[in-house]
């Protein structure tokens, strides 16, 4: 009966902190004065001495006081922690590209870890592991009084070893999966030309250049810089962005990102905590693309430096903004080094975009909303009843080249009902992009923006300048 009590009561705690803290914060902050700080200082250390010395068991001292430090941060937000010299080595590893573990990125969140988002081509995102899940176990081991480098470190190990989490996926059933740990290799660009599979054979057709981003680490830069100099020599007519499920990372590589699409205008501000503490980051002269047309694409799992791309490309009116409500993570982080190795991890500053929105909490609105669908086909490509149905009807001159295009057409229509009994991944890149919805509506604006801007282009080059009304020195004379 004590065990079934304590269980709800972990289970409540969170949601009973949470509102508390909710409550908490619509108060105005009470603050101490250095007598006060100084006997709350005093506790402390007479908490740290009696649980040291009255503790049933060997007590841990770092353990004690690292604790005392999360605790103090953890209290503050969600992203602000401390960091020991592991920790802080990991962080630096990870943020230069290559790391061991299951490739996610989490977050804490009512006293459970929530996923930011999955890395592309990682464990977590080939087990399924999606952006908004709830990890409510690992192997085993309830996470409700774990801070989140203490979860890190749980799913952190030696490449090849097994991992078991408990997930809980849109308020289902928790599922338990089991992922081997690899050493993850973060490319955080790849990119390709991107045509429609159905006319492939149209050498007319626009081909698209596609910049998928995973996240923002050190070489991002570059590698996108690298993809869109290959891209412009493939004379493509427009870009689509693609930032769905991408974590974020590095402030200046988000920076990079949206000048390489800009020729000016402001490109994200940071505010602190004092009012004058604002800065303001600008996008220098030279649009990489040369003004072609481009849509980005965001999800739930797009955080972040990758809201402020968005942002900054749809406030400067520069991309239309696809897909669905990004995560609304608009504060800042800074390590701060202590000397000794260790260091804080603590937020600084939010974000705002070029229009003076605050990401915090609200993310991204795109422009036009597209949800992730499954689409099903319901009309035949050949009618059953048109022209050539009838018996003395003329025939087209053309139609017997165009026989074997209708049988490839046919036989590639027939085999598409069995798409559903297919494995996901054992698809080609060509067959997941064409599964991909929000991708295809990405593709065919970009599109519909390249013919109108192309037909209006025309249209200056056509008009003929009224020669009657141009005087010059020789009409004069």
């Amino acid at each position: 009966m004590f065990r079934k009590l304590f269980l709800i009561l972990v289970l409540l705690f969170p949601i009973v902190a949470s509102s508390a803290e909710k409550n908490k914060k619509e108060e105005p902050v009470v603050h101490l004065t250095d007598e006060q700080i100084y006997e709350e200082l005093k506790k402390l250390a007479l908490v740290f001495e009696t649980a040291r010395d009255k503790f049933v068991e060997e007590a841990d001292e770092r353990k004690m006081l690292e604790g005392a430090m999360n605790g103090m941060l953890a209290a503050l937000d969600p992203h602000s922690s401390y960091l020991s010299k592991d920790d802080f080595k990991e962080f630096n590893d990870k943020s230069q590209g290559e790391f061991g573990g299951l490739g996610i990125q989490i977050t804490s969140d009512k006293g459970a870890i929530r996923v930011i988002s999955p890395i592309d081509d990682t464990p977590a995102a080939k087990a399924g592991i999606e952006a908004g899940d709830y990890i409510t176990h690992i192997d085993g081991e309830q996470v409700f009084d774990m801070n989140l480098n203490q979860a890190v470190k749980k799913m952190k190990g030696k490449p090849g070893t097994k991992v078991k989490l408990t997930i809980v996926h849109d308020r289902g059933e928790p599922k338990e999966i089991t992922l081997k740990r690899a050493i993850i290799k973060v490319k955080s660009v790849k990119f390709s030309e991107k045509s429609d599979a159905a006319a492939m054979d149209d050498e007319k057709l626009p081909k698209i250049g596609y910049l998928r981003i995973s996240d923002f680490g050190a070489t991002t830069t570059k590698e996108l810089k690298d993809a869109i100099k290959d891209l412009e020599k493939k004379n493509v007519a427009g870009y689509v962005l693609d930032l769905r499920n991408n974590p974020g990372g590095y402030l200046v590589a988000a920076i990079d990102m949206a000048d390489a699409f800009l020729d000016g205008g402001e490109i994200v501000s940071t505010r602190g905590k004092e009012k004058s503490d604002i800065e303001r980051m600008f996008a220098k002269s030279g649009d990489m693309v040369n003004g072609k047309p481009v849509v980005v694409l965001i999800n739930h799992g797009s955080a972040s430096a990758s809201e402020i791309v968005a942002g900054a490309l749809q406030d400067n009116g520069r991309a239309i903004v696809m897909g669905s409500q990004s995560f609304g993570k608009g504060s800042v982080q800074q390590q701060k080094p202590l000397g000794d190795g260790s260091a804080i991890h603590i937020t600084i500053a939010r974000y705002y975009t070029p229009s003076g929105r605050s990401i915090q909490n609200e993310g991204i609105t795109p422009d036009i909303e597209v949800l992730q669908s499954k689409i099903e086909t319901i009309e035949k490509k050949e009618a059953l009843f048109t022209e050539a149905t009838f018996n003395n009807s003329l025939k087209n001159d053309a139609s017997k080249k165009k026989d074997s295009a209708k049988k490839k057409d046919s036989k590639k229509e027939n085999n598409n009902d069995d798409d559903d009994e297919e494995d996901y991944l054992s698809l080609t890149d060509e067959e997941k992009d064409a599964r991909d919805y929000q991708l295809q509506r990405a593709l065919d604006m970009v599109r519909a923006l390249s013919k109108v801007g192309k037909k209006n282009l025309e249209k200056v080059e056509e008009t003929p300048k009224d020669e009657s009304k141009v005087e010059t020195k020789e009409t004069k004379k």
